[in-house]
């Protein structure tokens, strides 16, 4: 099997915009949570595709912390990266901003989800190993070794 070449973070970052509409509000007049779930996945899912050229499917959401509420009208910037890899996986870390019409974003949340590539019939494919450029990125992949061992542990417990 030929070597796969390691890939940057910067490579497979990812920003998607959205608009929250009246349908994207729940009965508190909020963004509704699973909306926003739903924009996460598909940013996660797109980071992941790119880093490890496959298709992809979601194998969990290891943290999902919803630090502020959004309103209808406002713009939501969700900004994706991966930060941490194994064999056939891809830890992708995704926050996401309210911007005001001045451009001023402020943090509502932070995801961090975990992709599987897939192969032509459907099996773990082999991913790229992630570059680490700096301190930030070495930082963030000490902490997906981190979660990635309380997610084994959780699951030796509940399973």
């Amino acid at each position: 099997m030929p070597e796969i070449k390691a890939k940057r973070v910067s490579e497979s970052q990812t920003e998607q915009i959205q608009i929250i509409m009246s349908g994207d509000i729940n009965g508190n007049g909020r963004l509704f949570g699973g909306r926003l779930v739903e924009w996460i996945d598909i940013v996660a899912a797109v980071v992941a595709r790119r880093h490890s050229g496959h298709e992809v499917t979601t194998v969990s959401i290891e943290n999902l912390y919803f630090k502020a509420p959004a309103y209808v009208n406002e713009t939501i910037v969700l900004i994706g990266r991966a930060t941490y890899v194994r064999r056939t996986s891809v830890e992708v870390r995704v926050d996401t901003y309210a911007e005001n019409l001045r451009g001023e974003r402020s943090m509502i949340n932070r995801a961090y989800v975990v992709m599987v590539a897939l192969d032509e019939n459907q099996k773990p494919a082999p991913v790229p190993a992630l570059l680490l450029e700096n301190d930030e990125q070495r930082a963030e992949w000490a902490a997906g070794e981190k979660r990635r061992e309380f997610t084994k542990r959780r699951q030796l417990e509940n399973f």
